[in-house]
Parts: structure tokens; sequence; C-alpha cells
């Protein structure tokens, strides 16, 4: 159950409230009864609102004891007696709505801590916290209602929007940071790409002169590092999500909406396009491009250019049925040497 001293109910709310906001059906009659939290199906009360949405976890949902419950319409008459059905075509999605009523994650802090450390010639819009031991360079300019945590540097003449979290133990330089972007702790932006003229006489390093342009809505998830780019600019375009530990190349391009699981890595200059989705440790060499839409399996190697809307996975990448084939080859092979 959500820990009361880490996150504040804002509920209870009608059914009609969950109905507007999630498009989901319900009876007129009931419209009015309220829920008070949310919860998965085998803890959840009759005061809870639950979802059902994999078929791994019917048995869960026959036996739950929850309230209210999104379902698809054809799992609603398996509801138990009791549980009020909000009927939706998604609902993983619609619970995430309604969490999020329940629990905004809305900024109430305000204010400069005396023990932070800001350059008079930076810019800081209304509204905005910064924590203490938290830096801001020369120049910089922080958006409207924009928090930034503990210990993060900010460098001199970045640029961040409205309403954008950072997390502690950031450091960010050479870059543009949209609005309502998310960065969790430990995340590192703008640093040096890894660029070198290689010589048996040793390796000259190629001056990183680009930057890093973060879009709007974009999230980034802890120890993710992107470097700036070395004339180009490393771009992450609006609404992506990066997972933990991830690792962004010098001038590389991600489109908008795309997916970037846990430990990946892409290398310089590649292109991702919308809606990506790239699996956990996926590595995706140097100056390749993924089309839009494709999806790549987790541990997979990309080493060539990946056409739109296709899944792949294995290494190297091949078209994801492919790849089955190759695994049920292999299995054959190692039966028939037993």
């Amino acid at each position: 159950m959500v820990d009361q001293r880490f996150f504040a109910n804002q509920g209870p709310f009608t059914l009609a409230q969950i109905a507007e906001w999630t498009k989901a059906e319900i009876a007129a009659d009931i419209a009015a009864k309220t829920v008070s939290d949310v919860a998965p199906l085998d803890k959840a009360s009759h005061t809870d609102i639950s979802f059902f949405d994999n078929t791994k976890y019917i048995e869960h949902f026959e036996r739950s004891r929850a309230g209210a419950c999104f379902v698809r319409p054809k799992y609603a008459p398996r509801a138990p007696e009791g549980m009020i059905t909000l009927v939706c075509d998604d609902p993983y999605r619609a619970y995430a709505l309604v969490a999020q009523h329940f629990y905004p994650d809305a900024i109430t802090q305000h204010g400069i801590s005396a023990h932070a450390h800001i350059d008079p010639s930076a810019t800081l819009g209304k509204d905005v916290h910064v924590a203490s031991g938290a830096v801001i360079g020369a120049h910089a300019v922080i958006g409207e209602r924009t928090s930034i945590g503990s210990n993060t540097v900010i460098g001199a003449g970045v640029v961040i929007g409205d309403d954008t979290r950072i997390g502690a133990n950031n450091t960010l330089s050479h870059c543009l940071i949209g609005s309502r972007v998310i960065i969790h702790r430990g995340v590192h932006i703008g640093q040096d790409g890894f660029g070198f003229a290689l010589g048996r006489e040793g390796h000259v390093k190629v001056p990183q002169l680009g930057r890093v342009i973060i879009e709007d809505d974009v999230e980034i998830g802890s120890g993710t590092c992107i470097d700036r780019g070395t004339g180009p600019d490393t771009t992450i375009g609006a609404g992506t999500k990066i997972d933990n530990l991830v690792q962004i190349g010098h001038n590389v391009q991600v489109g908008r909406h795309a997916v970037i699981v846990a430990q990946a890595g892409i290398a310089g200059s590649s292109r991702i396009g919308d809606g990506v989705v790239i699996g956990g440790q996926v590595g995706i060499a140097g100056h390749l491009k993924v089309g839009s839409g494709a999806r790549i399996a987790a541990q997979s190697g990309v080493a060539v250019d990946l056409e739109a809307g296709q899944s792949y996975g294995g290494s190297p990448a091949v078209p994801i049925k492919d790849w089955h084939r190759q695994v049920i080859a292999l299995n054959r092979m190692i039966k028939k040497d037993k």
C-alpha cells in the first residue's frame, strides 16, 4: 500500500470524476459513489480502485476485494460480486491517469536555499526552488516553477524551461532543456563526447563544440549520460522516456516519444526515429539509422540500419521472426549433440 509518509493522497474521488478523466463506462446510478485510494488487485479493499490488464493475473482479478476496477469489456462479466467495473480499452493507462490525480507529483517547495550558490548573472523565473548545495553558473536561465535538487550543478549558459524537475547530484552543461522535463538523480548531460583522431603517435582529442538539446516532456532516469555533440547537437525529441543507466553518444538524434530502456547504449551520430522502442542492454553502433516505430528486443546488438515499423532481436539484430528461427535451430542442434 502507499506509504503516506512519502506520498500525499488527494482523494476521495467520485466514480463520475474518474469516468470523466479516463472516458471509462459506468452505470449512471453509481456515479456518485467514491473511492479513496489506488491499489493492486491482490491488496485492494472495498474503498480502493485497481485495474486488470494482464491475463496472467486473472485469478487475482476474480478474487479481488477492490471496490472498483478498470477492465476491458470482455472480462467485465468475470468481475467478483460487489466490484464496480469501469469498462475501457486500456485499463493500465486509465489507472495511471487516476493515480496521477490521487498522488499528483507537483512541486510543493519554492524558494532558494541559503546554502545554494547562484551566479549573480543567472536568471531565475517565478516560484523556482533551488535546494541546498546546488550551483547555478553564469548566465544560466531557469524557467518558472522549476526545481533543482541538492548538489546539482547547472553550468554556465544552460537554459531550462518551465515546470522542469531536476533531482539531486546532477551535472548539466552545454545544454538547452525544455519544459516539463524530469531528470532523476545522478544524470550527466553535456559532457565531452568520446571523440579522438586515433594514431600510433597518440590519440588527438577532437573538440566537442556542439550542445545537447532536450525537448519538452522528456524523462531521464538515474545514472544516464548524454554527451554533447562534436559540432552538430545531440538531440532528444519531445516526449521521449529514457530509463536508468543509458549512454547516448555525441551527435545522436533521438526522435519524439521514443522509449529507451535501462543499460542501452547508442554510439555517436546514430539517428533514432519517432516512437522507437529500445530494450534493455541494447547496443547500437555509430552512424546508423533506426526507422520510426522500430522495436528492438533486449540485449540485441544493432550493426546495420533498421527499417521503420519492424521488430528486431539478436546480436547482430535481425527481424524478430528470423531471430526466433535462429534460436529454435540452435536448440535443435544442441539437442542432437546430446
